[in-house]
């Protein structure tokens, strides 16, 4: 009777764990099976190199659907944050030229941020606040009070893992709407220079080249980055300098 009572007990414990912890078993869950399978070595150059004509001809034949199923899958990758990101990209622009590959490459991937930052949000948030105290208020006051400049500073600039930058926010309790339109519109620049690269994929092909996937570190394209995490934080600047004037 009294071992009944404990299982009782730890079934009690173990469901509120369960109820809030779902969303990461779910997201681990992914991402282990990816590994296990080894599903990386159909995500390669190679493997679009040998595959280009089908892929292509699967477009054509209905470019809508494949580009809402790209997005689709897009957004899974981030959400489980699945190494094939880079990949994606430049296979969006090679499939579906600069423009509408950079549309469903940055939909895909806002997507699939929203979902880790929902996933963060309903598991350690409060658990989170309840033993950081109080300092955890004051941060979340000054980053929410410039959450705009300070979330597109961490989408342009591409030194932050994008997965953290996906929970971080979610522990600081940035406004859904504020945390998906930065997204949308922080990645957008770094997004089209990979999926501009994928646009000329199938002639690095015909040359037996590989794209440059460092290029985003090249000073002509980095400077241009920083100059606008530059400027997103004038807001910021200018709220400090009134502040002193007072």
């Amino acid at each position: 009777m009294a071992q009944t009572e404990e299982k009782k007990a730890d079934r009690a414990m173990l469901a509120p764990a369960l109820r809030r912890f779902w969303p990461a078993l779910v997201l681990l869950a992914g991402l282990a099976a990816f590994l296990v399978l080894d599903l990386g070595q159909y995500l390669s150059l190679d493997a679009v190199r040998d595959n280009r004509e089908a892929l292509m001809a699967l477009v054509a034949e209905n470019e809508a659907l494949a580009a809402v199923a790209s997005i689709a899958l897009y957004a899974l990758f981030v959400a489980f944050s699945l190494p094939a990101a880079t990949l994606l990209t430049l296979l969006a622009g090679f499939l579906f030229g600069t423009l509408l590959g950079g549309a469903i490459v940055v939909t895909g991937a806002t997507l699939g941020a929203i979902a880790v930052f929902l996933a963060a949000r309903h598991m350690c948030r409060d658990t989170l606040r309840r033993r950081a105290g109080p300092w955890l208020a004051k941060m979340q006051g000054g980053f929410n009070e410039n959450a705009v400049s300070y979330m597109l500073v961490l989408r342009l600039v591409p030194l932050f893992p994008f997965f953290v930058v996906n929970i971080v926010p979610a522990l600081l309790n940035v406004p859904l709407r504020v945390f998906a339109l930065t997204t949308l519109v922080g990645i957008l620049p770094g997004s089209l220079v990979y999926v501009s690269v994928g646009n000329g994929l199938g002639a690095l092909f015909e040359r037996g080249g590989t794209p440059d996937l460092g290029l985003i570190f090249d000073p002509e394209i980095l400077l241009p980055l920083l100059g606008l995490a530059v400027l997103s934080l004038l807001p910021v600047a200018y709220k400090t300098w009134k502040r002193s004037r007072k």
